[in-house]
């Protein structure tokens, strides 16, 4: 049973300015809450209980605001950057808090929105003995695409499409193995997940909606998802 959680909440958000000129970028309020909370409540519904976020840029905004999680009924611990770490050197010193439960833990960025429901990767992810697991989402274009038929002439548009592509959706199931091979101060995507051996590294695909915050239009379409259930581009 997994029961704990690494959330990345450390982030300035600066492509999300003047919105996070006075808090971190999990701070933002998409659909009248912090993203933080969305992402709590989310991984509270899927069994977690236990949550590390791990904080730096005006931390003390997180702190204030999430307190020890009791009042959103779970048990919250802090992980200060007091220099920046990079996604796996927070990661790693995360690891050392002594609220983790079990052998495998949740560790995801701060600043996505989705209704995934976690049971299946995580069932996947221990049935095969998993180093990592990590979600796979599909790769929306930004832009619509024209379609033209053999003389070049015009015949429709497609707004944003989902290219034959799948994407880190930035969600993990780690196993605590992987805690030596994270660096002090780096990123985990490219000095620890090039060490791990295929047959250990599972990718796990999900179609259904995921957003990753980093700019307004992110913000808008999350909302849009949040208030109503819907969205143009699933």
């Amino acid at each position: 049973m997994v029961n704990t959680a690494i959330i990345l909440a450390g982030g300035k958000g600066e492509r999300l300015r003047p919105l996070t000129n006075d808090r971190p970028k999990v701070m933002v309020e998409v659909a009248d809450k912090p993203i933080l909370v969305w992402q709590i409540e989310w991984l509270k519904s899927q069994g977690i209980k236990n949550f590390i976020l791990t904080v730096s840029y005006l931390h003390e905004v997180i702190e204030e605001y999430i307190g020890d999680g009791s009042k959103l009924g779970v048990k919250v611990d802090y992980s200060i950057e007091d220099k920046p770490l990079g996604r796996g050197g927070a990661i790693k010193q995360a690891f050392k808090s002594d609220i983790i439960e079990g052998d495998n833990v949740i560790v995801t960025n701060g600043d996505i929105i989705t209704h995934f429901d976690l049971s299946p990767m995580i069932a996947s992810h221990e049935s095969k003995q998993a180093l990592v697991s990590l979600l796979l989402v599909p790769y929306l274009s930004r832009w619509g695409v024209v379609k033209i038929n053999d003389k070049d002439e015009v015949i429709g548009f497609e707004e944003k499409p989902k290219l034959p592509y799948w994407i880190n959706g930035g969600i993990y199931v780690f196993n605590r193995k992987v805690e030596p091979m994270l660096p002090n101060v780096g990123d985990h995507e490219s000095e620890t997940f090039p060490k791990i051996s295929p047959d250990k590294f599972l990718g796990f695909k999900y179609d259904g909606f995921w957003r990753a915050v980093d700019v307004v239009k992110d913000r808008s379409e999350a909302e849009q998802f949040l208030f109503s259930g819907k969205t143009d581009n699933k």
